[in-house]
């Protein structure tokens, strides 16, 4: 009886884990639709006002409208042969993050993308490119 019960409770554990991952996964979708088709336009309308941007450890604060800018010239130097995400996660505070593999024409990165809350809406607060 207690086998039965400890089974149940894990199959249900393992769904709502699983449909949790899926719904996150679903969250980042148009973001992973963007960076796969290097449209810094499209990417820009997911960021939140100012947007922490960090290649290979040189981090640094933009606006929107420049980190757009910046997107468009990684894009433009480094554009993408292919692109997923990997992981998904959230923090303790349920804020969202995504962990992907980004293959360039030259070189291949680690990118981790953090969601923040504006407004009751996500919006990217940070992406982070590490060359592998």
């Amino acid at each position: 009886m207690k086998r039965n019960l400890f089974l149940a409770f894990a199959l249900v554990w393992s769904l709502l884990i699983a449909v949790g991952a899926n719904a996150q996964g679903e969250a980042f979708a148009p973001i992973r639709n963007a960076i796969r088709g290097s449209s810094s336009r499209e990417l820009a309308d997911y960021f939140a006002p100012t947007v922490e941007l960090s290649f290979d450890g040189d981090k640094q604060s933009y606006s929107a409208t420049q980190a757009e800018f910046v997107m468009k010239d990684f894009f433009a130097k480094n554009s993408p042969a292919s692109f997923d995400f990997i992981h998904y996660g959230g923090s303790n505070e349920g804020t969202p993050y995504a962990v992907g593999k980004y293959a360039g024409k030259t070189s291949t990165y680690r990118m981790f993308v953090k969601m923040k809350s504006v407004g009751g809406t996500l919006k990217i607060g940070t992406i982070d490119f590490s060359k592998e």
